[in-house]
């Protein structure tokens, strides 16, 4: 399990990093351009990394920070559906490149979740009989 969270937590972390660091390289794929949207795509950087916060005291303790692990699957949860959101509020047209990216995001939020479910139910099933 603790495998599981590290891989989904390093991947986020990888990608905040990146975000963080060269912000120019990915606003184009968000349709923004400029210092503004440097700023936005750092901003997104930034607020990633705060999310991922509580990954390392349940990656290292799963069984001490068992609610903590309910915490990281709701936040992950809470990823995927909102950027369901943001993708079914675009307009139809213009924003294929945009949509193109959510879209990336969701599966990778989708497939971080399932796992991690999966994991922690396993884990914590196991525990519990």
């Amino acid at each position: 399990m603790r495998a599981v969270f590290a891989l989904v937590f390093a991947w986020n972390v990888l990608c905040a990093l990146q975000f963080v660091i060269a912000p120019a390289y990915f606003a184009g794929a968000y349709q923004l351009s400029g210092a503004a949207g440097e700023v936005a795509v750092r901003g997104m950087g930034v607020a990633f990394l705060m999310w991922n916060a509580t990954y390392p005291a349940f990656i290292v303790r799963p069984h001490r920070f068992k609610p903590l692990g309910a915490v990281v699957l709701v936040q992950q949860a809470i990823g995927f559906l909102g950027e369901a959101f943001i993708l079914l509020s675009l307009p139809g047209q213009g924003f294929e490149l945009l949509s193109a990216s959510i879209l990336r995001f969701m599966a990778f939020d989708g497939a971080g979740f399932a796992l991690m479910a999966a994991a922690y139910w396993l884990c914590f099933r196991r525990a519990s009989t």
